[in-house]
């Protein structure tokens, strides 16, 4: 499988602190990639980069065969990269359809009613069709991360990224959302997520990418990486 997904030797600083440091990897299309690695290791400042928040001070990032380094988000965006946030912020006072149909219109560029029904269908997979037309703002914890995925789902991405969307659910609520996410990736959408919740991650992610100040400890298959000793000595923080 040709990569979707490209970063060649991406640095960023912010004055003396260097938060990405010199990252490579690839992430074939139709695959998921889990981003692990202690607070401060820089990983949602990776997403940012990604996403085109941030610019690299060095290095190249490559999406769909195109280098986007300098690409503006919202191009970005319009072309296929989706993303959640860690902490969801929807527009608490409309209700959660029309939260969709704003991501929908600005993420695709098109009027509402071009995407009405992809909306509703987002909502079903998502599991959210019953609080359609309940505001935003009275969900519980596990309806707004539902809420942060259907929003991104409904920019129609051939890449989603995830930022800790299972962090602060029980188990139950855990294993339910894993299980969309599950379902989302088998349709074919390339996934890369960052999670500090291992069990969830390595039920859907087919590798692992270990990070710890901005650099790149080790990619591989999920058990290989946790078997590790320099994995478990950073991250985990067990001495082998």
């Amino acid at each position: 499988m040709s990569p979707i997904l490209s970063l060649h030797d991406v640095s960023k600083s912010f004055g003396a602190l260097t938060v990405t440091d010199g990252v490579t990897f690839d992430v074939p299309e139709g695959q998921a990639l889990g981003i692990i690695g202690p607070n401060g290791a820089g990983k949602s400042t990776l997403f940012n980069l990604i996403t085109g928040g941030l610019s690299p001070d060095a290095g190249r990032i490559e999406y769909d065969g195109r280098d986007v380094t300098r690409v503006p988000p919202m191009q970005r965006c319009l072309s296929g990269i989706g993303r959640s946030f860690q902490i969801p912020q929807p527009f608490d006072r409309l209700t959660v359809f029309e939260n969709l149909l704003v991501a929908a219109t600005h993420g695709r560029g098109l009027p509402e009613r071009a995407v009405e029904a992809d909306c509703a269908e987002v909502l079903e997979r998502t599991e959210l069709i019953h609080v359609a037309n309940r505001p935003a703002g009275g969900l519980t914890l596990l309806q707004r991360k539902r809420l942060e995925l259907a929003r991104a789902m409904a920019t129609r991405p051939k890449l989603l990224l995830l930022d800790e969307i299972a962090g602060g659910l029980t188990e139950g609520e855990c294993v339910a959302l894993v299980d969309t996410i599950r379902r989302v990736h088998a349709e074919g959408v390339t996934i890369v997520w960052i999670e500090h919740v291992l069990h969830a991650l390595n039920s859907v992610v087919e590798r692992l990418l270990v990070l710890d100040f901005g650099r790149v400890i080790g990619i591989g298959e999920p058990a290989e990486i946790m078997a590790s000793k320099e994995v478990r000595e950073i991250y985990l923080g067990i001495e082998v």
